[in-house]
């Protein structure tokens, strides 16, 4: 990855054992460093665009696709957040099927949680927001519970579920008083992809300003003159080893 030429380096007491003299040093690479670009770029969401991960996908195919350089790899991991690609990076099908049923064996298909669905109202108010996890027979209040007048048009509330809405409506009659068909069962695989799903949509620097980017990463990545300054990609820690 060329993101390492990048970072400048630190010459510290060398910890190694086979040392000849308390006074060497190695050079070791400064990873501190990043989070200065990471404070810098992390609130100006006008540099951004977003990107759906596909499967199979790496940095590197993904920095050569949009940038045209796979070697700008580490652009992508930074624009995306990301600080440990192996959890943070989705897993391609086969791999999250592998790492699924070696999580749960036979129980890949077993209830994970229940959750809830969500519920609005005749204007689209929010009733209820989904995805809160729940017992499997959680309930709310319905239409029922509220007011209508004996000309006023009928209150609607829409149970929204990923692949079809349920209508409750509050007619002459009254209709439903408590809504109970709003915790959705999901199972421990319906649940891994989800997680994993979540992981594919990311943040994507525009191609407009990779070049200040560039350009404002390798300012900050060097050191400004102080007692360990050596050049600005090197500094010097003290050496606690030595004694006047």
């Amino acid at each position: 990855m060329a993101y390492f030429r990048e970072l400048p380096n630190v010459a510290y007491q060398s910890p190694l054992i086979n040392k000849t003299s308390s006074r060497e040093y190695v050079i070791i690479k400064n990873i501190f460093r990043h989070t200065k670009i990471l404070d810098h770029i992390s609130d100006k969401a006008i540099l951004f665009n977003r990107y759906q991960i596909h499967d199979g996908d790496r940095p590197d195919t993904i920095a050569e696709e949009v940038y045209g350089d796979p070697g700008l790899d580490w652009v992508v991991i930074l624009s995306a957040g990301i600080t440990n690609i192996r959890n943070q990076w989705p897993l391609n099908n086969q791999d999250l099927y592998e790492y699924t049923l070696g999580k749960y064996g036979d129980s890949l298909n077993d209830l994970h949680h229940y959750e809830t669905t969500e519920v609005r109202d005749q204007h689209n108010r929010l009733i209820l927001p989904k995805g809160i996890e729940v017992d499997s027979n959680f309930t709310i209040d319905g239409p029922g519970k509220q007011y209508r007048g004996v000309n006023d048009p009928p209150v609607t509330w829409r149970s929204i579920r990923e692949l079809e809405t349920i209508t409750l409506t509050q007619d002459t009659l009254g209709g439903p008083s408590l809504i109970n068909d709003i915790a959705v069962a999901l199972s421990n695989w319906q649940y891994e992809t989800r997680v994993n799903d979540e992981k594919r949509s990311i943040r994507m620097l525009k191609v407009s300003y990779l070049g200040q980017f560039l350009e404002d990463f390798r300012r900050i990545m060097r050191y400004d003159r102080n007692s360990q300054y050596i050049s600005k990609k090197l500094i010097k820690t003290e050496n606690t080893r030595l004694v006047d």
